[in-house]
């Protein structure tokens, strides 16, 4: 019965637009009548508008003899402008007037009949007649009735007709008493649907007959969508829509072999204006962002061509920022009205896109000398508007770190050495032929540096608004110093440099004649954060002369001090961004240490102790430890955290690397350890826990505390599986050394000290298992020392050699036995339970030895004087107990009656 689904679709749409016209009809016919009804009843009440009749008590009133009325006393908005109207109504004696009528209860919301019938009528009916023409067209086609040249010709004939009944409808509804819906009003429909027949009617006269030659099809197709746009200003917003979207989309539409691409920026920067002004017009803000959107995208594929392409692309970008600045920057030639000193989005997003594509076609033209020229006008645009217009003053933040990008990609792309001179890079020499000279990349710099400097310094001078003082401050901050560092990567390879350092001077020098400046304007508190901001440019200037001027190493002690002279500065000038511009200055020291551990390289030096690691890691943790101690004066946060946290890794990684450089004759990167290194490690560790345990008490701080925790933990499992463990002397081979003066002493019996001194630090104020565990601790570590030595006087410096005998083993059980009653009798003497509760540890062991190793392994004497020598001590300690612990325990005699 259908030829195709088209048809089908044909005829239940437009079955459904008969079903909805008809109701729509109804509707309004019944709409129509009771508007009639309400417009009789108002004329009517009009003219025979007659008094009421008077009450009975009013009737009687007017029996009575006149006298003056009293008038209501007025309304408190009219008693103010109408004293004498209500005077003269008094004395004449008439009625005061009436009061006003209440205002009229809003409309209800539509109904969906309602919605159905006004609304839903409209769209389809709007797009039937677009598909009617489309379909009209296919069945003229497949028919063969009508030639191409004259399916042609009634297509546009039926967009002329379709754009003639939008317009004549528009006209009669601006006469009639009822207006058009905003939502779906006809006119707007009708217009919409005779564009789209329009466009489809050049494009199948170009694709589809050959009838128009590009350049033809591309006009007519242009003007449709200007004229659509213009028709948006009757129409409304949907109309705008649908011819933006046609504008931008016709140069995909029609396509050649050899693209023209002056034509095509042309004609875009005429779409551009039409829908910036239409915007500006009507005060669409979405208008302008979609054309924004169009533009930029059309500059991505337009970058695959060749170097000879360079200039329209640059053409194009300009455009678009001079339109959107005349057209869309609020407060600035033809823009919207500025709300004040206020960053607006839009009008700060639109020159921002434009920068961005501008940067876009420098890194993509490997910094082709038009490229550059055309960013560098962009970028000084961007400074002019956002000086005349607050409004575009986030474009200023964008501009510099655009600037940044564009010549940090050109520092660290490949390149060989490349001369300064006056034309730049030798050809040939260079990765591309089009790679931008040198010399204009200084001279940008250096205009750059001094543009965003000048400018942001006599900004805090015009304006008033801390945001906009803070954006152009921080401009002025980050842009030369960016510049400054991006230059000295790519001409100096990070290498010393003098003429980079002198350049960095007189760079620290204006930014602290800056903050000298803006400190004497002390009654304006919105410059704070901008002197904050001076201040610090003028320490990480100084610190990049010292980079410059020194070897590498020094980057990370001039980061570090910059750091410190950052929280000295939140302590004179308490801004919070001060505090975590030194925290996350200390977090990127942090991390240039995790990239090279040794600091300075393989220049680090074989000298022990005063080495390269003695600054690099010395010099920053002394300057963590003073910046923490300045952001303590204002309060405990997160700043204040991190620099904490970052002077306590610094101060233990100075203490293991050096020990890690000195044992191994310089080699840090060593993959293995020995005693030596872990006894070190260790006590220096026990030593640094017992500094924050007492230094925690003083401050308070939850960073000191936990890293007590950690050093503690971390030498805890050092001596059981390095020192008792995998570098245990009785274990594995290992030369400890002298009788006496050994690596044992180093590496148990200084420990033990350690443990004990740091049990004692932490008794009272953590809880007592944590300190008892620390005790135990020390003393497993003083046991294996006196175990280790016996053990080196009979074998030797070497542990592992020789077989045990019965005299080792009655020397182990003397020795262990003395090492029991040395405890007990320190305990009795200053009362200390947890050195009593030791000694019988001690002592305990030594009894489960004598049962089960002595009997066993001793013979003859040596048994005998084993347990002879363990039963006297077990006699001797027990009457000590009962003789002076419990004496001292026992409670002092009752006083008696009489005396």
């Amino acid at each position: 019965m259908f030829d195709s689904p088209f048809d089908f679709l044909t005829l239940v749409i437009a079955i459904v637009a008969i079903i909805f016209a008809r109701k729509a009809l109804s509707q309004i016919a019944v709409l129509q009548r009771r508007l009639d009804a309400v417009e009789a009843a108002g004329v009517s009440a009009a003219r025979t508008a007659v008094p009421p009749p008077l009450a009975p008590l009013e009737a009687f009133e007017q029996t009575l003899p006149a006298a003056p009325p009293i008038a209501p006393p007025p309304l408190p908005e009219a008693a103010a402008s109408e004293p004498d109207a209500h005077a003269e109504t008094a004395a004449a004696g008439a009625a005061p007037p009436p009061l006003p009528e209440p205002p009229a209860p809003p409309p209800p919301a539509p109904g969906f009949e309602e919605t159905l019938g006004t609304r839903w009528v409209v769209w389809i009916g709007g797009l039937t007649l677009a598909l009617g023409g489309f379909f009209m067209v296919r069945y003229s086609i497949e028919a063969g009735l009508l030639g191409p040249g004259v399916r042609t010709l009634l297509g546009g004939l039926f967009a002329l007709a379709l754009l003639g009944a939008g317009e004549w409808t528009r006209r009669k509804e601006s006469i009639s008493s009822i207006a058009a819906l905003p939502i779906a009003n006809i006119p707007a429909i009708l217009t919409a649907a005779g564009t789209a027949v329009a466009f489809a009617t050049v494009y199948a006269a170009y694709a589809l007959y050959d009838f128009l030659a590009p350049a033809t099809a591309f006009i007519l197709l242009g003007m449709v969508a200007l004229g659509t746009l213009a028709a948006a200003l009757l129409h409304g917003p949907a109309l705008a829509g649908l011819g933006i979207v046609g504008a931008f989309v016709t140069p995909i539409l029609v396509s050649s072999d050899k693209p023209d691409f002056w034509s095509l920026y042309i004609y875009l920067a005429v779409v551009t204006a039409a829908a910036f002004g239409l915007a500006r017009i009507r005060l669409w803000r979405w208008l302008a962002v979609t054309t924004i959107a169009f533009a930029l995208l059309w500059t991505f594929p337009c970058l695959q061509c060749g170097p000879e392409m360079i200039a329209p692309h640059v053409f194009h970008v300009i455009a678009g920022f001079v339109l959107a600045a005349l057209l869309v920057v609020c407060g600035f030639m033809f823009g919207p009205d500025g709300d004040g000193e206020e960053i607006e989005p839009i009008s700060s997003g639109s020159l921002a896109a434009y920068l961005f594509g501008a940067m876009l076609i420098v890194l993509n033209s490997a910094h082709a000398d038009s490229a550059m020229i055309g960013f560098a006008l962009l970028t000084a645009g961007s400074l002019f508007v956002a000086w005349r217009a607050p409004a575009a003053a986030g474009a200023i933040a964008a501009a510099s770190v655009f600037v940044f990008i564009v010549f940090g990609e050109w520092a660290v792309r490949r390149n060989v050495d490349m001369l300064v001179l006056p034309g730049g890079a030798i050809p040939g020499i260079g990765p591309s032929a089009t790679d931008g000279s040198v010399s204009l990349h200084l001279v940008t710099a250096a205009l750059f540096a001094a543009a965003f400097g000048i400018a942001g310094f006599f900004a805090q001078l015009r304006f008033a608004t801390t945001k906009i003082t803070v954006t152009w401050a921080a401009a002025a901050v980050f842009t030369p110093v960016a510049l400054l560092v991006a230059l000295y990567a790519r001409i100096a390879h990070l290498d010393r440099s003098i003429p980079f350092a002198i350049l960095a001077v007189p760079l620290a020098a204006a930014y602290a004649a800056a903050t000298e400046a803006l400190s004497r304007r002390g009654e304006r508190p919105e410059l704070s954060p901008s002197i904050a901001l001076s201040a610090t440019g003028a320490l990480a200037s100084l610190a990049l002369a010292l980079t410059f001027a020194l070897d590498k190493g020094w980057l990370t002690i001039a980061l570090a001090l910059v750091s410190m002279g950052t929280a000295w500065l939140s302590v004179q000038r308490p801004i919070p961004f001060l505090r975590w511009l030194a925290a996350i200055l200390a977090g990127i020291v942090v991390l240039r240490i995790g990239y090279e551990p040794r600091i300075a390289g393989d220049a680090v030096g074989t000298t022990p102790i005063f080495n390269w690691l003695l600054w690099g890691y010395g010099v920053p943790a002394l300057s963590f430890w003073a910046g923490s101690h300045f952001l303590r004066r204002n309060g405990d946060d997160v700043p204040l955290r991190m620099v904490e946290s970052a002077a306590i890794l610094f101060t233990v990684l100075l203490a293991f690397m050096e020990i890690r450089h000195a044992v191994n004759s310089g080699d840090v990167y060593r993959d293995s350890a020995g005693l030596t290194e872990v006894a070190l490690q260790v006590g220096v560790t026990l030593a640094m826990a017992i500094g924050l345990e007492r230094l925690r008490l003083r401050s308070g701080s939850i960073v000191h505390n936990v890293g007590a925790v950690l050093l503690t933990a971390f030498a805890g499992l050092a001596s059981l599986f390095g020192l008792l463990g995998l570098d245990n002397p009785m274990l594995w081979w290992q030369d400890v050394g002298g009788s006496f003066i050994n690596l044992l002493l180093l590496g148990y019996a200084l420990p033990a000290v350690l443990a004990l001194l740091l049990s004692y630090a932490v008794a009272g104020h953590r809880p007592a298992s944590y300190a008892n565990t620390i005790a135990a601790g020390a003393l497993v570590l003083a046991l294996a020392y006196v175990t280790f030595e016996i053990r080196r006087l009979y074998h030797g410096p070497v542990l592992t050699r020789g077989e045990t005998t019965g005299a080792e083993q009655y020397t182990y059980s003397i020795a262990w036995l003395m090492f029991g009653v040395v405890l007990l009798g320190i305990g009795i003497v200053v009362n200390s339970q947890r050195a009593r509760l030791a000694s019988a540890a001690v002592i305990g062991l030594t009894i489960l030895k004598a049962f089960l190793v002595d009997m066993s392994t001793l013979t003859g004497v040596y048994r005998a004087l084993s347990f002879m020598c363990l039963g006297i001590v077990l006699v001797a300690i027990g009457w000590l107990y009962q003789r002076i612990l419990f004496r001292r325990r026992a409670a002092p005699p009752v006083p008696q009656a009489g005396a």
